[in-house]
């Protein structure tokens, strides 16, 4: 199995409104990928709830294989959520492991 792990952070000038918002909408995006991405094993995304921590959302997912990692980072859907996140985007943190 191989685990992808993400972190990511949000732009600081946006308005913590705006930034909730945008998180809730990212974590629905992210999780609803489990419909359209068959390689997807597992995937859970959670909002920080630590205001002492640096990244606001981290991504979890779980491949078979790194085939299916890959077919999963170019499917057309994945596409389309790395566009709204890369809009609020300062930071990104990625780990890739086989358990």
């Amino acid at each position: 199995m191989v685990k992808h792990i993400v972190l990511f952070k949000l732009k600081s000038d946006i308005k913590e409104s705006v930034k909730k918002t945008k998180l809730e909408e990212i974590k629905t995006a992210l999780e609803d990928l489990s419909k359209t991405i068959p390689e997807l094993n597992h995937i859970e995304a959670g909002i920080n709830s630590n205001p002492d921590e640096s990244f606001d959302l981290a991504l979890t997912t779980h491949f078979n294989s790194w085939e299916d990692l890959k077919a999963y980072v170019i499917h057309p859907d994945h596409q389309k959520v790395a566009l709204i996140i890369r809009e609020v985007l300062s930071e990104r943190a990625c780990v890739d492991y086989e358990c």
